[in-house]
């Protein structure tokens, strides 16, 4: 009982009485903006649950959908096919490094990441295919749209680490205050 205890405080649920972080990111060169994640780092003496169901990336078209996938540390990935012919799955990255083999239509495989950082995602059957997946430590992360524009909902109070991850540019960090009930608007340039 007293350990079922001490894992309940190491391990906590997002709240839902936070603040939220919006803004706007501009990627240098294109003048599409999106898939740029944005999440906070670590949060000292935190640890959050990741989702009880699998986070799904398809494959659709010859191409992953989504092509940049932000996931709690912990979280269960599925790899469904929904082409009409084969792919594979697999990831190059040091940390992370799997195959999922090569599948038929219908068929979902899975992988569970539990490193964090990012994981480029490949397919040695179609060589154009490749995604991102973005593995943070805490479950307050977005993806920016055509426009750059994101949102981070229900974000508790404090000072925090906000990093700005896309494929093409250096990452950029910026050190932020999240005040009770004050949404927090922010602004980063990517650059390469």
């Amino acid at each position: 009982m007293r350990l079922l205890v001490l894992l309940a405080a190491l391990f906590v649920a997002p709240t839902a009485d936070g603040s939220h972080i919006e803004g706007k990111v501009t990627v240098h060169g294109p003048r599409d903006h999106r898939d740029v994640v944005v999440y906070i780092d670590r949060i000292s003496g935190k640890r959050f649950l990741p989702p009880a169901a699998p986070v799904m990336l398809d494959q659709k078209n010859l191409t992953f959908v989504p092509h940049v996938l932000p996931v709690l540390i912990g979280t269960k990935v599925a790899f469904p096919n929904s082409d009409e012919i084969r792919h594979n799955v697999f990831s190059p990255t040091s940390t992370a490094k799997f195959n999922l083999g090569t599948y038929p239509r219908n068929t979902t495989m899975h992988y569970v990441f539990d490193k964090p950082g990012v994981v480029t995602l490949l397919c040695n059957v179609h060589t154009e295919m490749s995604a991102f997946v973005v593995v943070t430590e805490t479950p307050y992360f977005a993806v920016t749209d055509k426009d750059g524009r994101f949102v981070i909902r229900d974000v508790p109070p404090g000072k925090y680490l906000l990093k700005f991850w896309h494929e093409r540019t250096k990452a950029g960090v910026m050190m932020i205050e999240v005040h009770h009930d004050q949404p927090l608007n922010v602004t980063m340039e990517l650059k390469k």
